[in-house]
């Protein structure tokens, strides 16, 4: 499957923004409709999610693990899903960039295993959720950082 990328800005410069990527706890509690789990760390947090996806029932644990950065520039991450008989495991980097006051992320995801169900799912169905979900993901940062400032 072919790697998603685009543009988020936000208004807070990359030295504010890079800590709050940085932090996984941080970024499952931005998860819409997620609930985090305790015990998460800077390094790693899990959530549950209830997709909203006809062809997804149930619930999916999400696990959002930081694998790499140099501040203020660059993260990388790997986030894997499971669920009653499916399971997926995605690959994110991003590069902030200054822009304006504030930062513009590029950033890019790469699908590096589906399995179970999701792996007899139509690319362009898959496509179309994913799309969904990763901007209702920043749609969620966005919120969370507006919520703490």
């Amino acid at each position: 499957m072919q790697p998603f990328e685009g543009e988020w800005t936000f208004a807070l410069p990359p030295a504010a923004l890079w800590p709050k990527l940085r932090d996984a706890a941080f970024l499952v509690a931005c998860i819409p409709d997620g609930t985090p789990h305790d015990g998460a760390t800077r390094d790693r947090a899990v959530c549950t999610v209830r997709p909203g996806f006809s062809f997804m029932g149930g619930s999916l644990d999400v696990t959002i693990d930081v694998l790499d950065g140099v501040e203020p520039t660059s993260l990388r991450y790997t986030q894997k899903s499971k669920g009653i008989g499916t399971t997926s495991e995605v690959e994110t980097s991003l590069t902030l960039e200054p822009h304006e006051a504030g930062t513009k992320i590029k950033w890019r995801a790469e699908v590096k295993n589906l399995g179970g169900l999701l792996k007899m799912a139509p690319s362009g169905l898959i496509r179309g959720a994913a799309n969904k979900v990763i901007e209702d993901g920043w749609a969620g940062v966005a919120a969370k950082l507006a919520a703490t400032n």
